[in-house]
């Protein structure tokens, strides 16, 4: 891809795109570009990735042609305020925020833009993300392919209408964290009967992880997947009905929920 790539903000889900990007070989090093406050941090993404950092947010701006705006919602007006006169004509304004409308970019930019919503998670630095991403009606067709590109290039990507966005970070945003309780929560019962914690922790996460891939790879409903692992009378459905009466899906459903509110509340922050 012959584009800049930049970022403003440079925490860990900035760092996990960058990362994946530069892994798939998308852009070379000397095509991105990141600023952050800290200096620690700054130094810490240059000897990782090799890419330029800068104190300040105004050089990004000005060379990027494709921005990621990487920071907490409650700070976009502030960044946008400052680096609004300064973007490139034509650059593609990316938000990974959750709660930031296109609206919002529209008007805190104060002009028409090509502004993109998107939501990735944190498995993005293993190639493995999963990403939901929206675009208003300035992106032709091949901007908004370059931003699939790049989406698609560390992990899946979803195109999908506005109004869904809000529901993203439940399912899959931030529903890493509750695999890795769920991956802890496993490896807790290995240890219990005899396992080392080095096992454990790889079994259940080797576990997970094949089973995801089963559901992706053979694209049977997880509830017969589930049921070709329950033999008639055997140890699984004794451990699948202990998990329905402890409330396992009503647990996660109420979980979601929460999230998706929380979210909710940010975009009216």
């Amino acid at each position: 891809m012959d584009k800049t790539i930049g970022f403003i903000g440079c925490g860990k889900m900035a760092q996990a795109i960058i990362g994946g990007i530069l892994k798939s070989k998308l852009v070379l090093p000397d095509q991105m570009i990141a600023s952050a406050k800290s200096i620690e941090t700054l130094e810490k993404v240059k000897a990782n990735y090799q890419i330029e950092v800068t104190e300040s947010n105004i050089k990004v701006a000005k060379v990027a042609d494709i921005l990621f705006l990487a920071v907490k919602p409650n700070i976009h007006s502030e960044i946008i305020s400052e680096i609004k006169g300064d973007l490139k004509d034509g650059t593609t304004v990316i938000t990974i925020a959750a709660g930031i409308s296109l609206n919002y970019l529209e008007e805190a930019f104060g002009y028409p833009l090509k502004a993109v919503r998107s939501m990735p998670n944190t498995p993005s630095l293993t190639g493995e993300g999963m990403s939901a991403v929206c675009a208003n009606d300035l992106l032709d067709e091949k901007s908004l392919q370059d931003v699939i590109d790049i989406f698609s290039s560390f992990g899946k990507v979803e195109v999908i209408v506005e109004r869904l966005m809000d529901s993203v970070p439940a399912i899959s945003g931030s529903s890493p964290a509750y695999v890795y309780m769920f991956i802890e929560a496993l490896a807790d019962g290995g240890v219990k009967e005899g396992l080392s914690r080095e096992q454990a922790y790889k079994m259940a996460a080797q576990a997970v992880l094949g089973a995801a891939k089963m559901v992706l790879d053979t694209g049977k409903h997880p509830g017969e997947l589930k049921d070709q692992v329950c033999t008639p009378g055997g140890a699984t459905i004794e451990a699948v009905t202990e998990l329905e009466k402890q409330g396992l899906r009503a647990a996660v459903l109420s979980a979601m929920e929460q999230c998706t509110k929380k979210t909710k509340g940010l975009s009216k922050a």
